[in-house]
């Protein structure tokens, strides 16, 4: 649910997002996701990150993430194609990230997605400017 520009995503130990779309009102300058691992096993096992890039970057960027490793929370550094990105969580934590939604206003279509190697499979969802 968006509320006050902004919104909450819980990623779990099943590799799942409970949000499969993110609407983001035309009225906010900013937004923000607040990222929530439910579960409970360790980042170094199931950490949970949200990535925004465009739909068709979304394969390059987890690939160069993957790369870049875990202590670069899975994101190639200054990677232009990421437009934001959270840190990776563990089990019962929490993190969040704010961006200027103009930069998701027009080129798209966007997406979100966790970087985590071989996550993004399954948690990913699409996010756009309405």
């Amino acid at each position: 649910m968006v509320a006050n520009c902004g919104t909450t995503i819980e990623g779990n130990d099943a590799m799942q997002y409970n949000v499969g779309s993110i609407a983001v009102p035309a009225s906010c300058g900013n937004f923000t996701i607040n990222l929530k691992h439910a579960g409970k096993m360790p980042v170094a096992a199931m950490g949970h990150n949200v990535v925004i890039a465009k739909t068709a970057d979304q394969q390059a960027v987890s690939a160069d993430g993957m790369a870049a490793g875990a202590a670069a929370n899975y994101v190639k550094a200054d990677d232009a194609r990421v437009i934001a990105h959270t840190k990776l969580v563990g089990g019962g934590e929490s993190t969040s990230v704010t961006f200027p939604t103009s930069k998701i206003k027009t080129g798209g279509p966007y997406e979100f997605f966790c970087s985590f190697p071989g996550h993004a499979a399954m948690m990913k969802g699409t996010i756009a400017v309405q």
